[in-house]
């Protein structure tokens, strides 16, 4: 990826403030930061182009809609060749139930988290990926009972705020 331009304090105010508010107005969101209004604006357009802010949505609460499973699945691979794991990587890209893929290091290649209407759902998704060969030697599945809470941003100003 092609680094972007040099971020300052309040590029990092403005980012950490529309990731807890995507639906702030800009002279709210001008406010907050500390800029008037047409700044602000320049400044998160040219944040957009750059690719610092990938986009806008909405936080949903599955639970309203019904009855829901999330499961954490340690895979490990069959074979680790660098075409295995692009493979494995495209074909499970493909799964809606597969909300996150993370390739780690440890005891196994890569920690899945699923959304499923619940463990027959999410059995059938699993048995479909070892019968279709998508090079899985073996997995290991952690279902999650409760949730306390989960976080949809990221603690810019901690992690970067620093470096300006």
């Amino acid at each position: 990826m092609i680094p972007g331009p040099k971020l300052d304090r309040i590029d990092l105010k403005i980012l950490a403030k529309l990731q807890q508010s995507g639906r702030i107005t800009n002279v709210e969101l001008a406010d907050a930061v500390g800029l008037s209004p047409s700044p602000c604006l320049t400044r998160v357009k040219r944040l957009e182009q750059a690719g610092y802010i990938t986009g806008y949505g909405a936080h949903i609460n599955l639970g309203k809609l019904g009855e829901f499973l999330t499961v954490f699945t340690e895979v490990t691979l069959s074979e680790h060749r660098r075409g295995d794991f692009s493979r494995f990587e495209t074909r499970i890209a493909k799964i809606d139930e597969i909300v996150e893929c993370h390739l780690v290091s440890g005891g196994y290649d890569y920690l899945l988290k699923f959304v499923a209407r619940g463990v027959s759902h999410y059995q059938s998704i699993i048995e479909g990926m070892l019968e279709s060969d998508y090079g899985i030697e073996k997995y290991f599945s952690y279902v999650v009972i409760k949730s306390p809470f989960i976080k949809h941003h990221f603690p810019i100003q901690n992690l970067f705020g620093n470096q300006t």
